[in-house]
């Protein structure tokens, strides 16, 4: 409620009820808004796949302007849908969310009489970098229904979605996780309105993306996103920094420092370099080493293992993660590989590896899931800064998550 308020505020004009609230609470999310809101359209987000004309029904007596029915849904489902929306007064929207074909889909639902078509990239393919512009491009040039759009929008790609002939955009996360609903709105509004005047970043090579994602989330957030996985065990942050690259791996023997130094010469700027060294005894990393990857651009050091040389580590800031430090060095003697899959804090690390550091320690991200995890993890980032928000207005933590409510009984 208080979400839809600001988000009113900011220039909002439908509020959708979301198929996961719907879910949780039923007609009764439908019914609060409309007595909230009656100068609102208010959007039901069914998904209905069945039993079209019951749960058109349903929405429409509790308050509902619009409901959503699943694009992919059975002919006969939509048109018993269509025929309920308009025995009870309201209008019908079609999500393309999922369709294998959903250019051919949209063509068939104009046919079949809906009132708008939703060209509705899902959250999970969100995470896997798909976005819903150039589907709805396309679709624009083979339809005269109105076209909705939805699916990890923002103020920059709320604009595209004008220009490439959306009528109505749908923002969820953007807003409704941000730390200022009203202003994040406003944003939007302004894009909507205007929608030449915004102009659209490069945003470079995918695993610049990533890297950049990375960057503006914390290692907390990445782990939550793994579903609590990912971090290593026992590695603290020696000289603190932010630390994002992929890996460069070694594997060495107790104190034995000859391949944890000539995997400088192979990495490349930007690359994290992770050591798993049998002994914590015995140091196989120092200054001058430190100072040989700052000249190769290495974008910090993980080492299981030991550290040597503090005072000049620290003084040189590159960022490292260790497990202890000792004075004492071994000898270079050369057993060991470089580029091998590792263990590393109890984690397996592959070459490649997204490697990321922070406060907190350190978390390891496989590279097939890289653009993936970087993006569940900001969608981490919103809701915490959120919560936040929540908090600060004088709600508890177990309030505004209603921990008892969802509590397994």
């Amino acid at each position: 409620m208080e979400i839809a308020k600001e988000a009113v505020a900011g220039g909002a004009d439908w509020i959708e009820i979301g198929t996961p609230l719907i879910k949780s609470e039923g007609m009764d999310a439908i019914r609060t808004m409309r007595k909230a809101f009656p100068d609102r359209t208010i959007l039901a987000d069914m998904k209905t796949v069945d039993t079209g004309a019951m749960e058109v029904e349903m929405a429409s007596k509790a308050g509902a302007d619009v409901v959503i029915v699943l694009g992919s849904a059975d002919d006969s489902t939509v048109l018993d849908a269509l025929r309920s929306a308009h025995k009870y007064g309201v209008r019908l929207m079609a999500d393309l969310i999922s369709a294998p074909d959903p250019v051919k889909r949209a063509v068939d639902l104009e046919a079949l009489g809906v009132d708008y078509v939703n060209v509705h990239v899902g959250i999970d393919q969100q995470m896997m970098g798909k976005d819903p512009i150039s589907i709805l491009m396309e679709i624009s040039e083979k339809v005269s229904v109105q076209l909705a759009v939805a699916g990890g929008l923002d103020a920059e790609s709320a604009a595209q979605a004008v220009r490439a002939g959306a009528r109505i955009v749908i923002v969820g996360g953007n807003i409704t996780r941000s730390d200022n609903v009203t202003e994040a709105a406003r944003k939007v509004r302004q894009s909507v309105d205007s929608p030449e005047s915004v102009d659209v970043r490069d945003r470079g090579t995918v695993d610049q993306e990533i890297r950049v994602i990375f960057r503006e989330v914390s290692t907390s957030n990445i782990s939550d996103a793994m579903h609590r996985k990912g971090a290593m065990k026992g590695i603290h942050p020696l000289v603190r920094g932010k630390m994002v690259g992929t890996a460069v791996t070694v594997q060495a023997f107790a104190g034995d420092w000859a391949k944890t130094v000539e995997a400088i010469d192979i990495a490349k700027p930007g690359d994290v370099i992770v050591i798993y060294n049998e002994s914590k005894d015995i140091a196989c990393w120092g200054g001058l080493a430190t100072l040989s990857s700052l000249n190769k651009g290495v974008a910090g050091v993980v080492i299981e293992g030991a550290v040597r040389d503090i005072d000049e580590v620290e003084n040189l800031g590159l960022p490292i993660y260790t497990s202890n430090t000792v004075p004492n060095a071994g000898d270079p003697k050369g057993f060991g590989e470089i580029n091998a899959e590792i263990t590393c804090g109890g984690q397996a690390v592959k070459p490649g590896d997204y490697i990321i550091g922070d406060e907190s320690g350190v978390v390891v991200v496989p590279k097939e899931r890289g653009y993936e995890l970087a993006r569940r993890a900001k969608e981490v980032n919103k809701t915490e800064k959120r919560l936040f928000d929540e908090i600060r207005r004088g709600g508890t933590l177990s309030e505004i998550l209603e921990l008892k409510k969802w509590e397994k009984h």
